[in-house]
């Protein structure tokens, strides 16, 4: 399903523009396009030369550079940054990888400008530079570096200094990502019109630092021409697509999701994915989950439903009822045969799926028989979310060591083949659609890699899924939600950290979408409010900046209150965090604090009238409402606003 339920909208995108990754190819064909429309190639090496340049004198404003150019036209730009920093007062030396006499073409130009003598290609030439220009290879690189390239390459990762890269890292694939051998590790990396594979997936990666696109002179038209395929998972590419609940809509338009639980002793992982779905957006979300096991997720469970399941057949029953959109099948549930009658039951009931962790394994030893169970459900939304050893086992030739090809070559290669959206999960996330389109997520902080994330993950896409996202916009925005959530949750991260911050990731796309469910909400709590704040225990705590700025009454609050704020009928109105506070109580910090939530209620003539009106402060802590007049709290607060 591809349209939107009535009850959602599409965002209207006015983040950024896409970016688009391109393979060395393409990059290539960027530039003839640009020269053959009347561009001279080496105008685009004066920009890039150029850039570097100002790269370099941000990263280090003072004292010597040192450019260590290769042959080419990497080597090129190098030359022309040597040339302009020179101009500009810095001390500048060049190492050249070859005599001056054999550069060809724009590279020839370039050396032409740099009126100094050069330094012999040697280790010991390299000395004690401020900061170490890397223009020897670039992107292009295809062979495997040895001799004195490479020991080129060492000394500048052992001499200290900083080092920025042009294009990429000398040593990297720009197609592959991968280390040719050895690879320089860069401090930021200078590249230019659109990024390569290279700069995102790992470990090239890790080898650029920062890294800046700059403009020289190429139209983004010649992408028209060349039309990428993948790009970087982020919201400008899939913004237009993320789905915003309508104020007119209902839960039901919002889609419900089913997940599977495992057994008594294994369902911890499907209830992760459950509340990660109804954090993604799904407007309900049923645990099914077989008999032995319904006391121990009851007890855990509070808005997601429980639903008896113990077999297939029970599983095609419940799928009987269209309201059921989505299913989560695999964390936790075992790799046995019900499992693989569970997946075909969803799959021939013709729902949106995803298949994680055993659903995956589970069909280790006959991947071809799910890949035809995909194709013949006609069901364009089946996303898979293996880790590199669950796709070694459903894609054994594709597995890393048995496949010289790249990550992104790889997944789009497992993406056509069994008919389904693949996610490849891993610090460089990539996402591919059986009609070649991928995404190269750069998002995940390494804290992330945490027991249990991946059956978040699962959960976060089923709930796009479930509100009419299509796959691979639904796996791609829950990859990038995903990363997000975790660099909110910070370093200690663990898997039940990922929900409870995506709240925090909803509000940042809807800021970048230019969703105004700020106004909104300001609209609904407009006029007179008093916002009162009550810890579990007396501590004295600071009072605040104000919460609502502007408002003509007085606002109350205590250090770190976390939560929301309910009117009288428990609807929540606003929402606050600890991020909205100043400083923290000298008593201590979250952990030293009993998170509670506030009420606000607008003001009639006095205190009294709303103590009249028995308003319920609601705590977390105590997971039950205490009365303003039983608990005294009237007079605590009524001389304050007095």
């Amino acid at each position: 399903m591809n349209d939107s339920p009535a009850g959602v909208l599409r965002a209207g995108l006015v983040w950024s523009k896409t970016m688009e990754i391109l393979t060395n190819s393409e990059m290539q064909a960027a530039d003839q396009l640009t020269i053959s429309a009347g561009t001279p190639g080496f105008t685009l090496m004066l920009a890039a030369g150029q850039l570097v340049a100002e790269a370099a004198q941000q990263l280090v404003p003072v004292g010597p550079i040192l450019v260590i150019a290769g042959p080419g036209n990497n080597g090129g730009d190098g030359l022309v940054a040597a040339a302009n920093l020179s101009a500009q007062g810095r001390e500048v030396a060049v190492i050249l990888m070859c005599e001056r006499d054999a550069l060809r073409g724009d590279a020839a130009l370039a050396a032409r400008g740099w009126k100094h003598p050069l330094l012999p290609f040697n280790p010991q030439a390299v000395g004690r530079p401020a900061l170490i220009i890397d223009a020897l290879f670039g992107a292009g690189l295809a062979r495997v570096l040895e001799g004195e390239a490479r020991d080129m390459i060492e000394a500048i990762n052992v001499n200290g200094a900083p080092v920025l890269a042009v294009d990429l890292p000398s040593g990297i694939s720009g197609t592959s990502a991968a280390v040719m051998g050895v690879a320089v590790r860069a401090t930021a990396t200078i590249t230019f019109f659109r990024k390569k594979p290279g700069h995102l997936l790992m470990p090239g990666r890790s080898h650029c630092g920062r890294v800046h696109v700059g403009d020289i002179g190429i139209p983004a038209s010649v992408l028209d021409q060349i039309r990428p395929q993948a790009f970087e998972n982020s919201p400008t590419t899939w913004g237009a697509a993320f789905p915003v609940p309508r104020v007119d809509g209902h839960k039901y338009d919002r889609g419900h999701v089913v997940a599977v639980s495992g057994n008594v002793a294994a369902t911890g992982a499907a209830r992760l994915a459950a509340r990660a779905a109804l954090r993604a957006g799904a407007g309900l979300v049923t645990l099914a989950s077989p008999g032995d096991a319904l006391l121990v997720n009851a007890s855990h469970l509070t808005a997601v439903m429980l639903r008896r399941i113990d077999n297939a057949a029970q599983f095609t029953e419940l799928l009987s009822d269209r309201r059921y959109n989505a299913c989560v099948i695999g964390p936790g549930v075992g790799t046995g045969e019900q499992t693989r009658q569970l997946v075909h039951a969803a799959l021939g009931a013709a729902r949106h799926v995803v298949l994680d962790a055993d659903a995956l394994t589970g069909f280790s030893d006959v991947p071809a028989t799910l890949f035809e169970a995909i194709t013949a459900s006609g069901q364009a939304g089946v996303v898979l979310t293996p880790h590199e050893g669950e796709f070694a086992r459903l894609f054994p030739d594709l597995a890393v060591g048995a496949c010289a090809k790249s990550k992104l070559e790889r997944v789009r290669l497992a993406a056509a083949r069994s008919g389904a959206v693949v996610v490849l999960k891993g610090a460089d996330s990539t996402v591919a659609a059986p009609d070649g389109r991928a995404t190269i997520a750069a998002n995940a902080p390494p804290w992330l890699a945490s027991a249990g994330a991946g059956d978040v993950l699962a959960g976060i896409i089923a709930g796009l899924l479930a509100q009419g996202v299509s796959a691979f916009e639904a796996a791609s925005i829950g990859v990038w939600m995903h990363g997000e959530a975790a660099a909110a949750a910070g370093p200690g991260l663990i898997a039940e950290d990922l929900s409870e911050n995506l709240p925090a990731v909803h509000r940042r796309i809807h800021d970048g979408l230019n969703i105004a469910w700020r106004k909104a909400h300001q609209e609904r709590v407009a006029g007179p409010f008093t916002v009162f704040a009550i810890l579990a225990r007396p501590y004295p705590g600071r009072f605040l900046r104000r919460l609502l700025p502007g408002q003509a009454d007085r606002e109350f609050a205590v250090t770190y209150p976390c939560g929301q704020i309910f009117d009288e009928f428990g609807h929540g109105v606003f929402t606050i965090g600890a991020d909205q506070f100043g400083e923290r109580s000298e008593q201590g910090g979250l952990g030293e604090t009993i998170a509670v939530h506030t009420v606000m209620k607008r003001l009639g003539p006095g205190f009294a009238e709303i103590a009249d009106r028995r308003l319920f402060l609601f705590m977390v802590a105590h997971g039950s409402a205490v009365n303003f007049e039983t608990h005294g709290f009237a007079n605590q607060f009524c001389e304050g606003d007095a």
